[in-house]
């Protein structure tokens, strides 16, 4: 259920796998997607479980509605009966809020600055790479208070560059963007690597305590790919402090 967890100085990181959960196929077991067309009271079921797994309050996780933006949206509280906002990253200053990202090859970010006690979270696919919505996250947590340098930040499951072909023209376009992006597949076509331009721009930025899950979710089974097999779940990255 919870792939990879991790803790550093109060501030708690933490990534799903596809296992554990009460959805059936093609979104077999815990997808956490509420917009893929799976059954919305197994979706609610897996929020359940996973966040209990992680000794969380269900209904103290924040989601969002992703649209592959760089809209960051500043939080206090769950967004209760009120829809969540089409944004792509969020940052918030109480502690024990826990913010969630979802996705099934896009590069999930979280970040949290322990000493401030800010936490961000960022969905950072091919277009949010673009439009910056990694240093729209930082931005938004130092306005709040938080030092970069201390920044600890952690990216989860996604599609690595030796699996993302794109067109040449596309990953120019990239390129041009964030050179640190450009690669090419294990079969030497054109290739992009969101998790290599994620990298660079945190280091642009001051971010230097980083760490990436090493796992490529188009290559790994215990993970929902999109790009593997387009109906499918999604997984969840959640980053929370004391």
């Amino acid at each position: 259920m919870i792939g990879q967890r991790e803790s550093v100085s109060g501030a708690h990181f933490a990534f799903t796998d596809r296992w554990g959960g009460v959805s059936a196929a093609p979104y077999e077991e815990l997808n956490l997607g509420g917009a893929v067309g799976d059954e919305p009271g197994a979706v609610r079921t897996n929020r359940e479980l996973a966040a209990t797994s992680l000794g969380l309050d269900p209904a103290r996780v924040v989601w969002m509605h992703q649209v592959h933006g760089a809209d960051v949206e500043v939080v206090e509280a769950p967004w209760g009966d009120r829809p969540a906002p089409e944004v792509d990253a969020v940052v918030t200053a109480r502690r024990g809020l826990a913010l969630a990202v979802l996705t099934a090859d896009c590069l999930p970010v979280l970040l949290a600055d322990p000493v401030a006690g800010i936490a961000g979270a960022a969905h950072a696919g091919r277009p949010g790479l673009v439009e910056g919505v990694v240093p729209a996250v930082v931005r938004a947590m130092a306005e709040l208070g938080a030092d970069p340098a201390r920044i600890v930040a952690r990216t989860g499951p996604a599609v690595c560059g030796r699996c993302y072909e794109v067109p040449a023209a596309m990953r120019a376009e990239v390129a041009a963007v964030e050179p640190a992006a450009h690669a090419e597949t294990s079969w030497g076509t054109p290739a992009v690597d969101v998790s290599a331009g994620v990298r660079a721009q945190l280091d642009r930025l001051g971010v230097r305590d980083l760490a990436h899950a090493p796992v490529c979710t188009l290559e790994s089974g215990d993970h929902f790919s999109y790009r593997r097999d387009r109906a499918t779940g999604r997984l969840a990255s959640y980053v929370w402090l004391d």
